[in-house]
């Protein structure tokens, strides 16, 4: 639909639907981390290693997300959506009922299946709908109940965990997929068919096992899980497959995943710059609820109350996001919003049990602020140059390595908190353990500054209103 015929109230509508939409499927993501003690006592397992139905979930994601644009071009985005909405949905009942740590992890990647198309295809919808002029701020919305969800998702599975079963964490999906697909069904019309590129399945094949590889060979290291020469195979099939593609891809006029994107300058820096920001954010979602419940000692409820400031900040940030990049432009809000987060990161390495509560919420509360920033701005600006007939290739691509940053983070800080309590003589973490992970999350986080440095002055200027003063 061409964007001057969309009305403003399918516009609103649009925002609306695909911003349930997030905000369900990364509540997901999050959610298990404050739950994973009292899941892991319920299933008599370490927490740690059913940190697994995390990266599992996500991981499922980064494995189909890279289909989600071929499959939209093909069968429409409207019924895409809604039937990823019903596969989410049914994915969650599976993992309420699950009875063992295989059981919630296979239900976990079927959820995975249902967010890889619904939250790309959704996005897409919105990148249709919305002009350019007007993406900054349609993105500021979307972005919120993105960063929303993981942050309130200590305090929604801390209360569930503390007064209800832990099983209540999945159910809840239920009535907001429900609600979600008869939104979709009224309010969402259907696109215009196109003629869908052909599918490169042999590609798709390759890189999902160079990513299914290495991120599995990354959580199983030091778990003491698989014998140390196995996980060497493992993660050398991961990078041999991942070359493999590379070479596969640039051979083909349409491969699953369109590398020559990264072309783009803006697309570049949002796509690495973001993600390793975004590496350093869902290692943090995951660090945050164990470090105050096992390093602490706090109740889920208590670690809840505490991170949903983060949610707050974040809320905050909303009403001026379009305002600050179109005064100081992409590339300064980016260098310095991530000098900002990582030094907000590295603060969390001083943290104690005895630390005062109002520090802890004011901490949470900018960290939750800055990030927000980041990812309007990263999401905004990867769009700004790519043209139409690629915008569902961009946002496959984009998709998939944002959950395999969400990943790698996952996979980052419990291989941290593992190393870290061996070296101490025990198996599961405690306080001490915590600030060398949030170090070296933190150093993950500074180092996007190297690449968003390298961005033009004016680059996405074409969506933030920026204009580089001359002399």
């Amino acid at each position: 639909m061409p964007e001057a015929r969309v009305p403003a109230t399918s516009k609103r509508l649009a925002l609306l639907i695909v911003a349930c939409a997030l905000f369900m499927e990364n509540l997901d993501s999050t959610i298990l981390a404050t739950a994973l003690p009292a899941i892991a006592r319920s299933l008599r397992e370490n927490p740690l290693r059913l940190s697994l139905a995390i990266s599992s979930y996500l991981l499922s994601l980064a494995v189909f997300i890279p289909l989600s644009g071929w499959v939209a071009d093909r069968h429409g985005a409207r019924r895409v959506f809604r039937a990823a909405i019903i596969l989410f949905t049914v994915g969650s009942v599976f993992c309420a009922v699950a009875q063992n740590p295989a059981q919630l992890v296979c239900a976990r990647i079927l959820q995975g299946m249902g967010g890889a198309m619904m939250v790309p295809v959704g996005r897409l919808v919105v990148l249709r709908r919305i002009p350019k002029a007007e993406m900054v701020s349609a993105m500021a919305w979307i972005t919120i109940p993105a960063l929303v969800a993981p942050i309130v998702a200590p305090l929604i599975g801390g209360l569930i965990v503390t007064y209800s079963s832990w099983r209540w964490i999945f159910l809840i999906n239920v009535p907001i997929g429900v609600l979600g697909w008869v939104l979709a069904t009224r309010y969402i019309t259907e696109s215009e068919p196109g003629t869908p590129r052909p599918m490169d399945f042999r590609g798709w094949v390759i890189l999902s096992i160079g990513l299914t590889s290495m991120v599995f060979g990354a959580e199983m290291l030091g778990k003491d899980v698989l014998a140390g020469a196995v996980i060497g195979m493992i993660l050398a099939l991961g990078v041999l497959a991942l070359g493999l593609y590379v070479l596969h891809s640039g051979r083909l006029e349409h491969p699953i995943l369109q590398l020559s994107l990264l072309r783009l300058p803006t697309f570049h820096g949002s796509v690495v710059g973001g993600n390793l920001f975004r590496v350093a954010a869902g290692a943090s979602s995951f660090l945050l609820p164990l470090m105050l419940q096992v390093g602490f000692g706090l109740t889920a409820a208590t670690s809840g109350a505490l991170t949903f400031m983060g949610a707050v900040g974040a809320v905050l940030m909303r009403t001026g996001a379009a305002q600050i990049v179109r005064t100081i432009g992409f590339r300064r809000v980016l260098v310095i919003d991530a000098l900002i987060s990582s030094a907000l990161l590295a603060g969390c390495a001083l943290l104690t049990a005895e630390t005062p509560r109002v520090v802890m919420l004011l901490l949470f509360a900018a960290i939750g602020f800055s990030r927000s920033i980041m990812f309007t701005s990263v999401n905004t600006m990867g769009y700004a140059d790519v043209s139409e007939r690629d915008m569902s290739y961009a946002t496959s691509f984009a998709g998939t390595a944002q959950q395999l940053a969400l990943t790698v983070g996952v996979a980052i800080a419990a291989q941290v908190l593992h190393v870290a309590a061996l070296a101490r003589g025990s198996e599961l973490p405690q306080a001490p353990d915590f600030p060398i992970a949030f170090l070296v999350i933190a150093g993950v986080s500074l180092s996007s500054v190297i690449v968003y440095w390298r961005l033009p002055p004016d680059a996405g200027s074409s969506v933030s209103g920026y204009r580089v003063r001359t002399p």
